[in-house]
């Protein structure tokens, strides 16, 4: 049960990360447009090809219901297919397999989806400090009612940052805590950034010293192992075999996929490093009938150095507890032998919202089709690929293969 390998990434479009104070400013259903038109152009598709549509729907400007509608109506689309995915840094693989089985089951033949992540222009009567204080609590609701506004936030526990440093405490004190090992997944993936010009640190080398000098932004994570939050976008082109054959480049077929939550804070979770991309990407392996060491390359959500490093695990990568001795036993640059976000990754990339997840996805669409320039991996057939949402909360996974 699951997907037959029918449905295919064609074609992509990802803006340059951009501080959010030098990002120019166009309305979400403009970036949506201008998304669309570069991933069509990209595939070597028409807008008449797409019949379906998977867009966010929270963080979108203009509207917070009937989006996929009102983005349709703006792009002239009549569609067979529309769908809103709200899971934070899954989202993106969310989307993508929610598109392949709408192509599997007969639904539509081409879907286009788009997370549109610079700032919007503000209308004249709403408040500029919305986003400051969003970002003070780190997604979780303060709204009355909500179980974090009464047992979280009041207690300090508010933003991401203290989460995925309680989940590393935790981590540390069941199976130790190497700060070199953990150092060295972000300076791995700065490294791979250098061969990237659309990454944000991109011209800045990183030494493990340097991540180890770095400010503690909550014990034991340091600034330098954090994302960046960046202003940028991104949309992809998933369409059915037939229409596949006849786009510009090598397709990278969806042959598994994984989903899973278990719960919204890790305050509630009954083993924090018992991560939701176990299951996920069981799932995903199977589905696809390849396991983790035939994957040429894994595109790893990293919004922080203790996630990538969960994954690894997780995913069956290495065994558990394993992962820092994984780490310094292993080259994760495109030139090594274990080539991990091979882009540089959210912590060298840059991550622009729900669509930071999309670099992922979109790099090992990149590296399938050869595409990838000096970074190119010199075989890259099968791609594993992750999202994360909130704090370990919601997490997917997708097998990604070359035909």
């Amino acid at each position: 049960m699951g997907l037959n390998g029918q449905a295919a990434i064609v074609g992509c479009a990802q803006y340059k990360p951009e501080k959010y104070a030098t990002a120019p400013r166009m309305f979400h259903l403009e970036q949506v447009a201008d998304l669309a038109a570069q991933a069509l152009r990209d595939a070597g598709l028409k807008a008449t090809d797409i019949d379906g549509l998977v867009i966010n729907g929270p963080q979108f400007h203009e509207a917070s219901v009937f989006v996929p509608a009102m983005a349709a109506e703006y792009l002239g689309l009549t569609l067979n297919f529309a769908e809103v995915v709200d899971l934070g840094g899954c989202t993106s693989v969310g989307m993508v397999w929610r598109a392949a089985a709408a192509i599997e089951l007969g639904l539509c033949q081409a879907v286009l989806c788009v997370l549109p992540a610079r700032m919007a222009p503000l209308g004249p009567d709403e408040d500029p400090s919305w986003m400051a204080r969003a970002m003070r609590f780190g997604g979780h609701s303060t709204a009355y009612g909500a179980p974090e506004a009464e047992f979280d936030l009041p207690y300090g526990h508010m933003g991401q940052n203290t989460g995925y440093a309680m989940i590393a405490q935790r981590y540390a004190a069941q199976y130790g805590y190497d700060p070199r090992a953990m150092a060295k997944i972000a300076v791995d993936q700065r490294s791979n950034a250098q061969a990237n010009d659309q990454a944000m640190f991109f011209g800045q080398p990183l030494s493990i010293e340097q991540v180890l000098a770095s400010k503690r932004v909550a014990d034991p994570l340091h600034v330098l192992e954090i994302v960046m939050p960046v202003a940028g976008g991104a949309a992809l082109i998933v369409t059915s075999r037939e229409v596949a054959a006849r786009t510009r480049k090598r397709p990278a077929f969806i042959t598994g996929f994984g989903e899973h939550l278990a719960f919204k804070s890790p305050s509630y979770a009954k083993n924090m490093l018992d991560t939701p991309i176990g299951p996920a990407s069981r799932r995903a392996f199977g589905m696809a009938g390849l396991r983790p060491a035939d994957m040429h390359a894994a595109q790893i959500y990293d919004c922080y150095t203790i996630t990538a490093l969960l994954t690894l695990e997780d995913a069956g990568f290495c065994g558990k507890g394993e992962g820092m001795a994984f780490v310094r036993d292993h080259d994760l640059t495109w030139r090594g032998d274990f080539p991990m976000n091979t882009h540089g990754g959210q912590l060298s990339f840059g991550q622009a919202g729900s669509a930071g997840g999309m670099s992922q996805v979109i790099e090992a669409v990149t590296q399938i089709a050869g595409t990838a320039g000096e970074r190119q991996l010199a075989r890259c057939d099968n791609v594993y690929v992750s999202g994360t949402g909130g704090v370990m909360s919601e997490q997917g996974a997708l097998i990604l293969q070359g035909a």
